[in-house]
């Protein structure tokens, strides 16, 4: 109410006051990091004290939607942790739902305030959190964070609002540059990141300094690759390579001369074309250790989102034994390219290709020249001409089938 109201006392006129026709349905907002790292089942409900404190006397949360998500996620990847890992947490407070079921059901729901303890537990990155408060505005919900002031007017509640999300978001980028230069590190030091290469194994460098424990406990040792115990996997995967790098074979024609030799080359279920394409583009395989390939926060939920080669991390010497050289490994990315150009005009060799599949050979290129190519097929050299008219393709399938 103003302070400068009227000269006589008017507040038995109609709309006088403005009746709030919604009763007030508050819910609860939270969020902790990981579970690993900080304890949920004390850390929420300390998150949900705090927030109750800009509860009205004897007033209750109608809901409580919190994740254990990183903030710096947007909300349509957070929560997507399966329900059992939520129950296993025992965390002691219920949940409804994580940020994205918030606003999709605050509407339905009858929300009129949305409370956490700082605007950080919505989400780290300021453009989030904003997003979140945008939302919540249409609705018509109003947004308590619980370490902002009471009082005084809009303008200096506004700042020290955005001062903290703006805190946030530096503290955030921060978090990142220091998180990206220890990978940095890690990699020129010749530690491995993620899951070893099909031809490796990890093993723990003795040499490396590790902490007997961290602040959340104890810190996994440092690893480096090294040959799998079983030396087939090295010489498949220098086979793959070759046959790449010197025959030009697309990935289904080295699928076909890895899977029919399986004592030879092994594999614990099948060659695909993933494995085969993924292992030949990997350049661990040359000896160096190499970080920042993927980035996984840039592309769409579960699927990673390759860095150009620039910005590739690559450890200065060979930390590894090589299983090909950077040479061989860069010619070998010189043909895949070719092949994915060519594949829109390849029509005709694809046809032929698929045929012998079928009739278990091999199609492998032996010689060209500006005119022609001479291709060995099965035990048959055929020479044919480029472009390859679709006369001379039906031919050539047909000396296939009646050959075997």
């Amino acid at each position: 109410m103003t302070h400068f109201g009227p000269p006589i006392d008017l507040s038995d006129l109609p709309g006088f006051a403005r009746a709030d026709v919604r009763r007030r349905r508050p819910v609860f907002a939270g969020r902790v990091s990981t579970k690993d790292n900080q304890n949920p089942a004390t850390s929420l409900p300390r998150q949900v004290a705090s927030a109750s404190e800009r509860l009205l006397p004897d007033e209750e949360f109608a809901a409580y939607f919190w994740d254990v998500e990183s903030g710096m996620l947007p909300p349509e990847l957070r929560g997507l942790g399966p329900a059992e890992m939520y129950d296993a947490l025992a965390v002691p407070i219920p949940r409804d739902g994580g940020l994205q079921d918030l606003m999709d059901q605050a509407g339905t729901l009858g929300v009129t305030h949305l409370l956490a303890e700082r605007s950080d537990r919505v989400a780290r990155a300021m453009l989030t959190s904003l997003t979140v408060e945008h939302r919540m505005e249409r609705l018509g919900i109003e947004v308590v964070y619980a370490n902002e002031p009471v009082g005084g007017t809009e303008s200096g509640r506004l700042r020290v609002r955005r001062s903290g999300q703006m805190d946030a978001e530096i503290y955030r980028a921060t978090l990142m540059e220091m998180s990206m230069g220890g990978q940095i590190q890690h990699a020129i030091a010749g530690w491995n990141h993620g899951y070893p290469p099909y031809p490796y194994t990890t093993m723990v460098d003795e040499d490396a300094p590790v902490r007997e424990s961290g602040r959340f406990g104890a810190v996994r040792p440092k690893r480096k690759l090294a040959p799998h115990p079983d030396p087939r996997r090295f010489d498949a995967a220098r086979e793959l390579c070759r046959l790449r790098r010197e025959e030009h074979l697309k990935g289904p024609d080295i699928i076909a001369i890895l899977s029919s030799e399986p004592d030879r080359y092994p594999i614990d279920t099948r060659w695909t074309h993933d494995r085969v394409e993924g292992l030949i583009a990997n350049p661990k395989l040359t000896g160096h250790q190499v970080y920042n390939r993927k980035a996984t926060r840039t592309a769409r939920p579960g699927l990673s989102a390759l860095n150009p080669v620039s910005e590739w991390v690559w450890s200065p010497g060979i930390v590894h034994e090589p299983v090909v050289s950077v040479e061989e490994w860069k010619a070998a990315q010189e043909i895949t390219a070719a092949l994915r150009a060519s594949a829109h005009t390849d029509g005709p060799m694809l046809r032929i290709r698929a045929a012998a599949r079928r009739l278990g050979l091999t199609v492998t290129p032996d010689s060209r020249n500006g005119t022609h190519t001479l291709y060995r097929i099965g035990g048959r050299l055929v020479a044919l001409p480029t472009p390859t008219p679709d006369v001379l393709v039906q031919q050539v399938i047909d000396d296939m089938g009646s050959a075997s």
